[in-house]
Order: structure tokens, then C-alpha cells, then sequence
């Protein structure tokens, strides 16, 4: 009877916890395809101002996203300690407004230097040898887009806060409002409607600024509109520091930040390299990877839902909710790829439908390279997915400088290094290029799974 009443009670606390992280991850992961509809809405507009400006956006926001990504993943180590924080109890409230505070200020200081770094994009574009009629326009288009990077920045600090709060719908419902917003800005500012100036491309990154700054003010509205979160006060003594709560953040969340670029850059190269194969196995591959980017989206959202788990539990001593809550992060992830996998190797077309047009003529060579390449993704998206989750696991214990190390060696020196070596060594080219990103994405996924399993050995685990 004592034996039954366990394992009743172990069965119950396995679905308490399933049903948690289902709970924070499902409005997460709605956010996160949701915010890719807001750029694929700047898309949209700019294609049809032509190739050229197109091609002036895309280098623009190439430079200025991977740097808000970047800081975003940095100021995103607060996620991870407000949870455990949460998890301890004692002072909850002041230590999470101590944190958000400090996060805050970080992301002040990453979005001015950022501001900085977009402000010289032309010269940053001519300096990699880019087109100059291209480099010229988009540094024009990064001299209005830079005002959104302090909104933006903010904006993800406080979707991190709300989130580790158990308000996970606010971010869904916020990015959702930003798809309006950016929607009825790209119509009015790029062509002139509704009686504002028709700027062009400078129109549309005006629109992303209005919207950055739409989405921060909306967060700040809920906060102090719902009563748990205004019980933390979280703008109250905004000017007073927390150095040493600061330096942890920044310890925690530097690495992460260096994980992103590592992961962003060596896709971005892998586009370089395939820019070198041809042009055929460029757009190829552009479309193949925007299909794997929506299929990531979910488990990155279950990622960051079982960072919040895991810290809670952490901050709580509570090693036993730490492995339940990881493993039912890892069963959800898994489940799901399944599906995408099998879309990508049973019905390719259909998939790539969501982008092109399969069936035109001028996009045969285009179809056909994206194709064999969505079948290498296929074969990857149970890793890819696990990789999104252990690495939000372990950020859940506060561990982020080993896994950057191992991202490094992952991404870079086995998967760039094999991307480059089957695409131009062997005749699998494109394809090569493909497998070399699979197997570091294999390479990473491993790694992390082992650290993840090795986490009582290795000290990782509360006392």
C-alpha cells in the first residue's frame, strides 16, 4: 500500500509538472511565431519597392537583429535568476525588483552601444565590401531603425519578468498587438496612406520604431495594471545600483549572448558560403531555412519555459522537481518535432508553399535545392530541438559558461568546419554545406544532453 501511494504520488507530481511547462510554454511559443510575422510583415511591404531596397533592408536588419538578439539573450539572464528567487521566497519581491531593476539597466547600456554600432552601418557595410549603392541605403535605413533598440530591449526584459510571474499570455497578446501595429505603420509610412508621407524604406523602419516603443509601453501597462505583478514595484527606485547583482547578471548572461552569436554567425556564414556555390543554391537554401526557423520557434519557446521551471526549482533546493522538470521539457520538445520532421520529408512542397511557389517554372532549380535541403533538416529537428531545451535547462541552474564553450566547439570548429569542407572539397556542395550544419547541431545537442545528465557530479545541483 505505501508503494502504491508513491508511485500515485510520483505520477502526480510528473503531470503537475507537464502540465506547468505545457502552461508557460504554450503563450511563449505563440509569441515567438507571432513576432516572426511582425518582420515578415516588414518583408512584405519593402519587396515591393524592388529588389534593391529589399536587398538594402536585408543587410540592415541582418546587422541591427543579431545585435538586439545578442543582447536580448544577454539582459535575459535575469529570467533564470528571478525564478530562483521566486523558488527561495524569502524577500521574493525585493530581490526580483533589484534584479528587473539591474536587467534594466543593462539593457539601457546594451541598446546605447548598440544605437552606436548601427549608427556607422554603412561604413560597416562598405568595410565588408558590399555594394556601395547597397551599403549607402541601408545605412540610412539603420540610422532610423537604431531608435528601436532601446525599446526593444526593454520590452524583452520585461517579457521575461511577466513570464517568470506566470503572465506568459501577456507577451502573446502584446506581440500580437505589435502585428497590428506594424501592419497599419508599413501601410501608412512606406506607400503614403492614411495620410502620412510615403517614405519608403525609411518608412518601414519608423514603423519598427513606433512598434519597439508600442510593445514597451504596453508591457509597462500590464505590470502596473495587474496585482501580482504591481506588487513588485519594479519601477520604484529605479536610480539606486545593485553593482554586485548587476555583475551577476552580466556573468550569467554573457555567454548566452556569445551562444547566439555563435549559432546566428555560423548560419550567416553558412548563407556566405552558399552565395559561393551559386545563386540557385542561395535562394535554396534562404527558404529552406525560414521553414526550419518556424519549426524552431515552439521548442525555443518550451526552451524558455523550462529556464523559468528549472529556476524556480533551483532557487527552491529542489532536485527532484529540477530532473522532473527537464525531462517533461525534453518529452514535449521531442513529441513536437516529430510532427514538423515528418511534414519536411513527406511533404516538402506543401511546406514550402508557406514561401514560394513550387509550381513556377523560375523556381524549379530554387525548389529543387530546397527540397534535398529541408530533408537534412528533417533529419536534424529532434536535435535541434533538444539542444534548445537542455541549453534552457541549464540556464534554469545558472549555467551558461561551459555550454558556450561547447557551442563554440559545436557550431564552429565541427560544424562550419565540416560545412566547408563537404561543400567545396566533395560534389555534395549545397548539400554538403546542410550536412555540416546537422551534424554540429548534433555535436551541440549531445554535449548539452551529457552536462545535463552529469549535473549532480558536476556541482550544478543546490545543496
Amino acid at each position: 500500500m505505501g508503494e502504491d501511494a508513491h508511485l500515485d504520488r510520483a505520477r502526480e507530481l510528473w503531470r503537475t509538472e507537464l502540465r506547468a511547462t505545457a502552461l508557460l510554454a504554450a503563450p511563449l511559443a505563440a509569441a515567438n511565431l507571432l513576432q516572426m510575422l511582425v518582420y515578415a510583415l516588414d518583408v512584405i511591404f519593402v519587396a515591393r519597392l524592388g529588389d534593391q531596397t529589399l536587398a538594402a533592408s536585408s543587410l540592415g536588419v541582418t546587422i541591427f537583429g543579431l545585435m538586439m538578439w545578442c543582447f536580448s539573450g544577454l539582459t535575459g539572464a535575469c529570467a533564470p535568476m528571478i525564478a530562483a528567487e521566486l523558488g527561495r521566497r524569502a524577500h521574493a519581491v525585493r530581490e526580483v525588483r533589484r534584479t528587473l531593476r539591474m536587467a534594466l539597466w543593462l539593457a539601457l547600456a546594451c541598446g546605447l552601444a548598440g544605437m552606436a554600432v548601427a549608427s556607422q552601418g554603412q561604413a560597416i557595410l562598405l568595410a565588408a565590401h558590399q555594394d556601395p549603392i547597397l551599403a549607402e541605403r541601408a545605412g540610412s535605413f539603420m540610422a532610423v531603425l537604431l531608435w528601436a533598440m532601446v525599446p526593444n530591449i526593454f520590452a524583452a526584459v520585461l517579457r521575461n519578468f511577466v513570464s517568470a510571474l506566470g503572465r506568459p499570455i501577456f507577451a502573446t497578446a502584446i506581440t500580437a498587438l505589435a502585428i497590428l501595429t506594424n501592419g497599419l505603420g508599413n501601410y501608412a509610412f512606406v506607400f503614403g496612406n492614411l495620410g502620412a508621407p510615403a517614405w519608403g524604406l525609411e518608412g518601414s523602419a519608423v514603423s519598427s520604431v513606433i512598434t519597439s516603443v508600442l510593445m514597451m509601453l504596453a508591457y509597462v501597462a500590464v505590470i502596473q495594471s495587474d496585482r501580482r505583478l504591481r506588487r513588485y514595484r519594479v519601477f520604484g527606485r529605479w536610480w539606486r545600483p545593485e553593482w554586485s547583482r548587476l555583475s551577476e547578471l552580466t556573468k550569467i548572461g554573457l555567454p548566452i549572448a556569445l551562444i547566439i552569436l555563435a549559432e546566428g554567425g555560423l548560419f550567416s556564414s553558412a548563407a556566405f558560403l552558399m552565395g559561393l556555390i551559386g545563386e540557385a543554391q542561395l535562394a535554396g537554401h534562404t527558404v529552406a531555412l525560414q521553414v526550419a526557423a518556424l519549426a524552431f520557434q515552439i521548442p525555443f519557446g518550451i526552451g524558455q519555459a523550462v529556464t523559468i521551471r528549472v529556476g524556480y526549482h533551483f532557487g527552491a533546493r529542489d532536485n527532484a522537481a529540477i530532473a522532473r522538470a527537464g525531462k517533461a521539457a525534453l518529452v514535449m520538445a521531442l513529441a513536437y518535432m516529430a510532427l514538423p520532421a515528418a511534414l519536411m520529408i513527406l511533404t516538402p512542397r506543401l511546406v514550402l508553399r508557406l514561401y514560394v511557389d513550387p509550381e513556377a517554372a523560375q523556381n524549379a532549380p530554387m525548389v529543387g535545392y530546397a527540397v534535398q535541403f529541408l530533408g537534412v533538416a528533417a533529419a536534424f529537428q529532434l536535435f535541434d530541438g533538444m539542444q534548445a531545451v537542455l541549453a534552457g535547462a541549464l540556464r534554469g541552474l545558472q549555467d551558461t559558461r561551459v555550454p558556450m564553450l561547447l557551442a563554440l566547439a559545436g557550431y564552429w570548429v565541427i560544424g562550419f568546419g565540416t560545412s566547408a569542407l563537404l561543400g567545396f572539397a566533395t560534389p555534395l556542395a549545397g548539400l554538403g554545406v546542410w550536412l555540416g550544419l546537422a551534424i554540429g547541431l548534433v555535436v551541440v545537442s549531445l554535449l548539452l544532453l551529457q552536462r545535463w545528465h552529469a549535473r549532480p557530479r558536476l556541482g550544478l545541483l543546490p545543496a
